[in-house]
């Protein structure tokens, strides 16, 4: 089997030293180059042809921004975005995932060659994941929301009336802060209560959360132990916590915990779905977006045998399709939807639960 080849693009040469180590050592990858800035990369992309580059961030001479812009219009190829633990790494790192990174690691913030050599596990899988996902679907998906199923901001409440009860949940991995952000700006502000479990880590879900709630007519944040779940509000659970649904008398509540990871992830989706299973009951829809692994598949068959609605990204519209493919596998999956054609599903369903529930 030929072996993945990796450009490594970071202005520190320690950065660059250490991640040449960690891939090197991995029988199935290859380091064809590194590059101290992205005008000496696009000369090296040129010549060396690689499969995969892993991208700084913050770089002289270019920001990788504007080098990923200009890459994924001239010669779009999957990147591995290498970010800093910072509000302002996150801001960023986000419009890189926006612009068609596949995913990012992030930097330790002190003990820079212990950390990554931590991280060599976590580094060494993405990449393989971004060298088999579908780029060219990834780069499709940045059309205008208004060409999707979108809900007029005037149009009269339709949701409002329907039992407090309902509530939507969502667990995505790898491609899935722009699938998340597919669903939710086709949500109208009235919809139930919509709780995400998305892989990322500290630091990072805050300024996500932030970014959504600019975007949608829903509110959306990050996730409060505590918290009380309303209507018209998206939760987003905090990076390296678990996400449970909880009820507290009549109220659907929040809590989050520091539980031993779960399927390697913490916060995972399976823990989050077992919970929506238990508590929410038929009275909840559940959504597996784009992701690698199986983290959640076994809870969205909880929820379905509980009585839950639940829709799977399809593949073709997926940056990976193994979350997925695995919640189909069990047989937990009612419908199988292009992530565009999700939230007019949900509303559809919504409406006519509203009225009586599913047998």
């Amino acid at each position: 089997m030929a072996k993945t080849r990796v450009l490594i693009i970071d202005d520190s040469a320690l950065i660059r030293s250490l991640l040449s180590e960690i891939i090197g050592k991995q029988a199935d990858l290859e380091v064809v180059g590194a590059a101290p800035d992205p005008l000496v990369a696009r000369d090296m992309v040129r010549a060396l042809n690689p499969d995969v580059l892993t991208l700084d961030v913050e770089m002289p001479r270019m920001d990788g921004l504007d080098f990923l812009e200009k890459l994924m219009r001239l010669r779009p190829m999957p990147v591995v975005m290498v970010s800093t633990l910072t509000e302002r790494g996150a801001e960023v790192t986000l419009r890189a995932l926006e612009l068609g990174a596949i995913d990012f690691v992030a930097k330790p913030k002190l003990g820079i060659a212990d950390g990554m050599q931590q991280l060599g596990t976590d580094i060494c899988d993405k990449i393989r994941v971004a060298a088999k996902a579908r780029l060219h679907r990834r780069l499709a998906s940045h059309q205008p929301v208004a060409d999707g199923p979108t809900v007029d901001k005037a149009a009269p409440a339709r949701y409002s009336r329907m039992s407090t009860e309902k509530l939507i949940a969502i667990g995505a991995s790898t491609g899935g802060t722009e699938a998340i952000r597919e669903v939710l700006v086709r949500l109208p502000a009235d919809c139930p209560a919509v709780l995400i479990t998305q892989h990322m880590p500290p630091g990072f879900t805050r300024s996500f959360a932030a970014r959504l709630n600019t975007l949608c007519r829903i509110a959306v944040s990050e996730a409060a132990d505590g918290e009380r779940v309303l209507p018209g509000h998206a939760y987003i659970a905090p990076g390296d916590r678990h996400m449970r649904l909880d009820k507290s008398g009549s109220n659907y509540v929040i809590a989050v915990d520091e539980t031993a990871p779960v399927n390697r992830h913490r916060p995972s989706v399976e823990v989050l779905f077992h919970s929506v299973a238990a508590i929410a009951g038929r009275n909840a829809l559940g959504v597996m977006l784009t992701g690698m692994g199986r983290d959640g598949a076994k809870a969205m068959l909880e929820m379905r045998n509980a009585g839950s609605f639940n829709i799977a990204q399809d593949e073709a519209s997926c940056v990976v399709f193994g979350m997925p493919r695995e919640a189909i596998a069990t047989g937990a999956v009612n419908e199988v939807l292009p992530v565009r054609e999700i939230a007019a599903r949900l509303l559809q369903e919504l409406a006519q639960v509203g009225v009586a529930h599913r047998v």
